[in-house]
């Protein structure tokens, strides 16, 4: 669907077209990829394999009967076709274009394009899902409110995980704490994907929106991933495999469920007892050691599996940490001022 929006979006040729079409006050059938399958549901009109171009659409579409463009919407294959799709495909559709457009879009895989001259709006159908495009100013405004709520989750996030980091230091940390982190992780992380799609609908239109988007959602990358992989030991061998399996849980509960940190904690293997959003739990070190400027991710790793847990890490000497393999003296000084500068902001920001 994303790619099929980034092929309509402001900008693009095609959406010139439609839009052209529009103001003319005609219909139109376009599908947007030509093969075997295609001919063979397609009858009459004319094979003219020519370049696209917005206007050729227009004038094209005066004429009853689809329009079948090439995948890559470079060039115009034929026109005035009729379709004749399987009958026996289910549609919600009522009206004979729109129909169609849906039966074609799942018979051959291809987006298809329905442009309504009674009701003046551009129909998306790909693979059974239907779209209706909006003008800019509509998905701009959409997008804003998106934007001003992400600004807000990302606000409560700071403030959550700021408390992580602090009893992640003290060793004060419950399983409670862990999963208020994740779950405001997992709603930024829905939200911002979101604001992508409407980035994508946007096309040249988006561009200011996307530079918001990055400067929101900078730094918090992979956190998720980090703090699984901290905590997942309590339950399990944190292996990349059931760390993947987390995260895929993790995105599959519902927006209802994701409130309950029962059941984001249920996502990461603990069990479903009431007591245990009140059990104590250590990181291992992970997310606080990915914070320290130019540490490589193989030499985190190397840490955490030498130390074990985090506690260990903040008590280590330069001595211990040089006995890492890969950690010479220069870098075990880098580790250990990073640690303690974290350590230091994180209680400051606590209680201060």
């Amino acid at each position: 669907m994303l790619q099929a929006l980034a092929a309509v979006a402001p900008g693009t040729e095609l959406r010139d077209g439609l839009e052209r079409i529009l103001r003319g006050r005609t219909g139109a059938l376009i599908v947007l990829g030509s093969d075997k399958l295609v001919d063979q549901i397609s009858t009459g009109g004319f094979p003219i394999d020519i370049e696209f171009s917005a206007t050729r659409l227009r004038e094209l579409a005066k004429m009853d009967g689809a329009i079948v463009v090439t995948r890559d919407i470079s060039r115009i294959v034929k026109a005035a076709t009729q379709l004749l799709p399987d009958a026996s495909i289910e549609t919600s559709e009522s009206g004979t274009r729109h129909r169609t457009a849906e039966r074609v879009a799942k018979q051959t895989g291809y987006p298809v394009v329905s442009v309504s001259q009674s009701m003046q709006i551009i129909a998306l159908y790909v693979n059974g899902q239907r779209r209706v495009i909006e003008n800019s100013s509509a998905i701009l405004s959409h997008a804003n409110q998106a934007l001003a709520t992400l600004g807000r989750y990302k606000a409560r996030l700071d403030e959550v995980t700021g408390t992580l980091s602090a009893l992640e230091i003290e060793d004060l940390v419950t399983v409670r704490d862990v999963m208020a982190v994740l779950q405001r992780l997992e709603m930024v992380r829905r939200i911002s994907e979101e604001i992508e799609g409407y980035v994508v609908e946007l096309g040249t239109d988006g561009r200011l929106l996307t530079l918001q988007l990055e400067e929101l959602m900078q730094g918090h990358g992979n956190d998720r991933e980090l703090v699984i992989r901290d905590y997942l030991h309590e339950v399990t061998t944190p292996e990349e495999s059931t760390v993947k399996e987390s995260l895929v849980d993790l995105a599959a509960l519902s927006t209802s469920e994701l409130i309950d940190l029962q059941l984001v904690a249920r996502a990461l293997g603990f069990p479903t007892s009431l007591d245990v959003l009140d059990q104590a739990v250590s990181p291992i070190g992970f997310r606080l050691l990915s914070k320290i400027p130019r540490l490589p991710a193989t030499i985190v790793d190397r840490l955490v599996g030498h130390f074990g847990s985090l506690q260990r890490l903040l008590a280590a000497s330069l001595e211990d940490l040089m006995d890492v393999e890969g950690v010479g003296e220069s870098r075990a000084r880098a580790v250990r001022e990073g640690l303690s500068r974290l350590a230091e902001s994180s209680i400051l920001e606590r209680y201060v």
